[in-house]
């Protein structure tokens, strides 16, 4: 009989004196092939130099343009999938000032440590006429969207500044580069456990593990994004406390409902808050800056 298309000498995975059967150590053997190539292929990947951070990290495309091709190429669909660009000339202009003004203060920071974001061109920061969907999002290579439900929500314009600067956070990181890289490594992984279980349910299983390794991955990249959104607002001229009280415009957005943080790639408003306030204390031990805009 056949299962999944592999051959199978038996209904188990026994012989007829109790050893492993023929079919099962076919399997096992090509389960371990196929995971051996996939961590190889993902650990054997050069670490590519990120020239904003200077950290090498394993990307599946290692040219910026091709980051940027892939973001330019998404903006007609995301953009189609939230309204359309928001009709308020004057609230789009002030998103946009405010992400323009995140960036010359990172293009300083990186001047003194003789860098320079291979993005800056690329930015573009829309507000989307989307009144329901609290939520702001980057495209790879610099576009950034923030809806118009999200954008009335925010309560200052530090905190508006907050949501760009982490959405800024995840572009210079190469957050979603990097993710479709592991996705490569945890598919690989998963078709391995699919192939040595040799069965539909074996294969769901490996895959729902997969995903749960990948949205952990996820939450930690939100941290990150939290954290240069901490950095940014403060060197653009920002009071940072302004994300805490992000957080809980956020919280109060969603109800308090959603579900949990083990099973969603974003942590909860109240982890993220306590975050926050690390990063904060972190960033500025002694006191933060004078005359900072809420």
């Amino acid at each position: 009989m056949t299962r999944m298309g592999y051959p199978f000498p038996s209904q188990n995975n026994y012989g007829p004196y109790g050893g492993v059967s023929s079919g099962l150590k076919i399997r096992l053997i090509i389960a371990v092939v196929i995971a051996l190539f996939t961590v190889v292929s993902y650990y054997a990947r050069p670490g590519d130099e990120n020239q904003i951070t200077g950290k090498a990290e394993r990307v599946a495309l290692a040219e910026e343009a091709d980051e940027v091709k892939m973001g330019l190429q998404a903006v007609p669909e995301m953009t189609q999938m939230h309204g359309g660009r928001d009709p308020d000339e004057r609230a789009c202009r002030h998103v946009q000032e405010v992400g323009e003004r995140l960036l010359a203060a990172l293009d300083k920071k990186l001047a003194t440590e003789g860098r320079a974001n291979p993005y800056r061109q690329y930015f573009r920061f829309t507000l989307l006429a989307d009144p329901k969907t609290v939520n702001a999002f980057a495209l790879p290579g610099g576009q950034i969207f923030m809806t118009a439900a999200l954008y009335r929500a925010v309560q200052t314009e530090g905190q508006l500044a907050g949501v760009l600067g982490h959405e800024i956070g995840h572009v210079i990181e190469r957050h979603s580069n990097k993710q479709m890289a592991k996705q490569q490594l945890f598919q690989g992984l998963a078709a391995a456990g699919g192939v040595a279980g040799g069965d539909r349910s074996s294969a769901q299983m490996a895959q729902a593990v997969a995903s749960m390794v990948s949205m952990k991955y996820g939450r930690d990249d939100e941290l990150e994004a939290d954290r240069w959104g901490v950095r940014l607002t403060a060197l653009a001229g920002y009071d940072p406390r302004a994300m805490i009280g992000l957080m809980q415009v956020l919280e109060k957005a969603g109800g308090g409902s959603g579900p949990p943080e083990f099973f969603s790639t974003h942590p909860n408003p109240a982890h993220r808050e306590e975050y926050i306030k690390a990063e904060i204390d972190q960033a500025f031990p002694e006191a933060l800056p004078p005359d900072l805009k809420p």
